[in-house]
Order: structure tokens, then sequence, then C-alpha cells
């Protein structure tokens, strides 16, 4: 029996998506739920699981090719093949060499800088998941090695007029596919929305004390404050339609996790439903599978609010991109003890500044400043147990 492996819906807005590397060559065997075949999509690069165990019978579009979301990509021969070397259980299994470079699982911008480099990504150790070589790894053994760096070709990029003669040593690094569709995706939403931010100040001293002990991060509470203010004002979990506002009836909500690639935003499906823990558990769960490409397509489908922590980089202020067709992203700052002035008296206390970027086309100033305020007003309480 034959299964059709097709190219994934990766978003509500993702129409296309390119095939980067086959990790199961044709005529293999593979495993449900093993790895099948790298795809790009307009933000990140994913691993697409096998649906079931069988053999891979036929590759219908090779590598580099970008086509329609739906398209057959190959066909899976679920029933024992002919050629089957040597069956395990009633399933045909093939004999495959191990640790090869070509079982290796390397990011399309590793292998991009190991071209321009002229670097065997063989030699190159890595200090990533599952020993995984990143692209520090990669830079780090460029500048270690003797001898002169093989030059990119000199057709890949034309340094600018009269850079020669004045002596500015450059390189151009070319750009990814996924570079570029970022910089389109990111030009697109500042161009289709309003975008304004507004910013607060919120004490965590509640969220502080109720930690203590316990193994929850920040991010479980601030989904929490947020999914009870948009109770309060549902215009935030609304998006922009010609015929009117569609304000969504679930909340779901997007988190913005960093890759080396680029930026995936896995989403919590019905969060206001869920209590601090499962938040913690699966705020874990999908930023885990985010870095080491095991989300399944659902997961990163149908987000209506997007929170970006990016005070776990340290960074205080932020002014994040709205992610389309959303009305509003958060952005949380990094939390730190600062003096501050409680009932006319200093005191030491730790603040997080939020960052909300909003469409004016669909809020106001007003609206976005009362939707903030909840959420430091929620933050900032002291009865958590209940939410636990």
């Amino acid at each position: 029996m034959a299964t059709d492996i097709v190219m994934p819906q990766l978003g509500e807005s993702i129409a296309e998506g390119t095939v980067v590397k086959w990790l199961i060559q044709p005529g293999g065997a593979v495993e449900k739920d093993q790895p099948l075949l790298e795809v790009e999509t307009e933000k990140v690069a994913l691993d697409v699981p096998s649906p079931a165990s069988g053999i891979l019978a036929e590759v219908k579009v090779q590598e580099g090719a970008t086509v329609p979301v739906g398209t057959v990509l190959a066909r899976l021969e679920t029933q024992p093949a002919e050629g089957v070397i040597n069956r395990v259980g009633g399933v045909g299994v093939r004999a495959r060499q191990a640790g090869t470079q070509a079982d290796q699982h390397y990011s399309p911008a590793v292998r991009q800088l190991a071209r321009e480099h002229g670097v065997d990504l063989a030699q190159v150790t890595g200090t990533g998941e599952s020993g995984r070589v990143t692209k520090k790894d990669l830079l780090d053994y460029v500048a270690a090695r003797p001898g002169p760096v093989t030059e990119p070709p000199q057709t890949a990029a034309t340094p600018p007029a009269g850079a020669a003669s004045r002596g500015i040593a450059e390189e151009i690094v070319p750009f990814t596919s996924m570079r570029k569709t970022i910089a389109e995706r990111m030009l697109l939403s500042r161009r289709t929305s309003a975008h304004v931010t507004t910013f607060f100040e919120a004490d965590f001293s509640g969220i502080e004390r109720f930690r203590a002990g316990r193994t929850l991060t920040y991010l479980p509470f601030v989904i929490n404050a947020v999914t009870r203010a948009m109770k309060d004002l549902p215009l935030l979990n609304a998006s922009w339609q010609d015929q009117g506002l569609a304000i969504k009836r679930d909340i779901h909500v997007g988190i913005a996790v960093a890759l080396d690639e680029g930026l995936l935003v896995p989403v919590i499906r019905r969060a206001d439903q869920k209590g601090l823990t499962q938040l913690a558990q699966e705020v874990a769960d999908l930023a885990e599978r985010a870095r080491t490409k095991r989300l399944t397509p659902d997961e990163v489908k149908d987000g209506t609010f997007t929170i970006t922590n990016h005070g776990g980089f340290g960074s205080l202020f932020s002014t994040p991109i709205i992610h389309q067709p959303q009305a509003a992203i958060l952005g949380v700052g990094s939390v730190q003890k600062r003096a501050v002035v409680i009932d006319d008296a200093i005191a030491i206390r730790p603040m997080c500044y939020l960052s909300l970027s909003f469409d004016h086309r669909i809020i106001d100033g007003a609206t976005a400043d009362r939707f903030l305020a909840k959420v430091k007003q929620y933050l900032q309480q002291s009865d958590w147990e209940k939410f636990l």
C-alpha cells in the first residue's frame, strides 16, 4: 500500500515550501515519526516526520525545489518491498551505513557558510544538540584553521563601486532564502499594520515570592495575565478583514522561539483554559521541539496573539513587529532589581518592562493602554495559588 507524502501547511499565510534535504534516500527504510525530509518555510527549516513505517519508494520533488502546499513530494510504500535485505518482526529493513557525512543533519545556514568558506563539515566538531554543528562552531573552525581561507566564488558577490579604491575590507555573505523570506515578511507586516508601541513597567515581587521553591519561569505568569486581560478587552484577540474585524473566540498564544536559523512561533492552544503548571510544561516542550525541529505543522498554526520574551537575552525594551494577521504582540523584558518609589519610600523590587506593539487600525491607544494596565495588574497580584 502506498502513502503520499505532501508539502505540509506550516502556517495560515504560507502557500509554499522548499525541500531542503531528503533525510532518507529512495529505497531506504523509515519508521513512523522518524524525520523523513527537511522543509524550509518562510522563517525556518523543519523536519517532516514519516506518517508510517515503510520504504521510500519514489521521490517526486528534488532538493532545492519550491512547491505549493499540498504537492505530492514522495511516495511511501508501507508494505514490504522487493530488495529488502533483512526483516525484523515483519517490517522490511534496509542496511544503512552509520556515521557518514551524508547522515549528518546540518542546518541550511551552516551548509551555506561551509560552501562559502570551502569547509568539509565532517571535520568540524559540533557543540549543539546531539553534536549538531552550529554556525559558531563553523566560524570558530574557520578562524582557527591554518593556511589561506578559501574565498567564495567571485560571481557570488560584487563589491560596491569604489570600495577597492577606498581600501574597505569586507566580505559579502549571500542571503539565504530563509533570510530573504524573513525580510519580506517583516516588511509586509510593517506595510500592512499601523504599528504603534506602548510601554508599561510591572513589579514581579508577588511572582518572585510564589516561585520560591518551584521550577516555574516567568513566562507562564505572563501568559496567564495576558489571557485574563483579553477576557476584559477581546479586541486584542482580533484580526483585520476587509468585511470587518474578526474577533477570535479561542485564545491561542504564540511563543516566539529563537533558533540558529531564524525564528519559530509555536502555539499554545486555548491558553486561557490552562493553569501555570500546564503552561510551563507546554512552553518547555514546544521550545525544545522547536529547537530540535520536531514540531508538527499544526503546532505553528492559528495563533491569535504572540508573546516574545526578549528579556531572556538581557534586553530591557523592544518594539516587536506584529505577527500577521494578528492585532498585537507583547514584548517581555528582562526582570531586574531596581530602586523604585513605593508609598514615598525607596525600595528594591524585581521590575520588568512590558512593550505592546499594536495595529492602530484595530486598536486605539487608550484601549492598548487599558489592556497593558490589566496585564500589569494581574502580574502584580499575590494570590497565584488558585492558578496552578
